[in-house]
């Protein structure tokens, strides 16, 4: 490999490191809110959490997180995430 070939490999493994670390960053950043959840349906339970940009999504994410552990087909996962959580912290 020539030398200029070699640098540019250089610069766009760098270029790429950079740009997902950035990524990374503003995701994480983004979640903010965290709040858990426990969840009952048809004789089990589960608790979950999960982090969102807000309350809410976090929320409705660990209720889903929760629910998918719990339920069984379509239906009855939808069953389980119209239920009120038994537990609901969020931070």
């Amino acid at each position: 490999m020539n030398r200029n070939v070699k640098i540019a490999a250089i610069v766009l493994v760098v270029f790429a490191v950079a740009t997902g670390g950035l990524i990374v960053m503003g995701v994480n950043q983004s979640m903010v809110h965290e709040c858990e959840v426990c969840m009952t349906f048809n004789g089990r339970s589960e608790c979950r959490s999960a982090k969102g940009a807000s309350d809410n999504e976090a929320t409705q994410t660990a209720i889903q997180n929760a629910c998918a552990l719990i339920s069984a087909g379509m239906t009855a996962t939808v069953q389980c995430q119209n239920r009120q959580p038994d537990k609901l912290v969020c931070k």
